[in-house]
C-alpha cells in the first residue's frame, strides 16, 4: 500500500528507482549474473559501452553494495553481491515488459513525433 509521503527523496521506493534509472546500472547488473567477468568481457557482452562509461558504472554499482571488485593476475574481475543478485528478477521483470510491449511505446513515440 502506497501513501502520498511513499516517494518523498529519502524513501526506499526512489532509492530502488534511482538505481534501475540509470541505463547501464541494470545492463551491466545483467551481465554478470552468470558469474564475475573482466571488464574487458562485460565490454564484449554489452556492446556500446565506453571503457570509461563501463568504469563509472561498475565503481557506482560497488559504491551501492551491488558488486565487488576481486583483484587477479593481471587486472580484476568483477562479481553480483547477494545483494546485487536481489535485482535481477526486477531487471528480468522489466526487460520481459519491455519485450511485450517495446513495440506499442516505439510506436507512440512515432506518433508523437509526427504531431511535433
Amino acid at each position: 500500500m502506497t501513501t502520498t509521503n511513499d516517494f518523498l527523496a529519502d524513501c526506499r521506493a526512489r532509492l530502488a528507482f534511482d538505481l534501475l534509472s540509470n541505463t547501464w546500472n541494470a545492463v551491466v547488473l545483467w551481465s554478470l549474473r552468470d558469474g564475475p567477468r573482466r571488464p574487458v568481457e562485460l565490454r564484449e557482452r554489452i556492446g556500446g559501452i565506453s571503457a570509461k562509461v563501463l568504469t563509472e558504472t561498475l565503481r557506482r554499482l560497488q559504491y551501492h553494495g551491488l558488486v565487488e571488485r576481486h583483484p587477479q593476475r593481471p587486472g580484476v574481475a568483477y562479481e553480483l553481491t547477494a545483494l546485487g543478485r536481489t535485482l535481477l528478477a526486477p531487471i528480468d521483470a522489466f526487460g520481459a515488459w519491455a519485450f511485450e510491449h517495446g513495440d506499442e511505446v516505439l510506436a507512440a513515440q512515432e506518433a508523437a513525433e509526427g504531431r511535433s
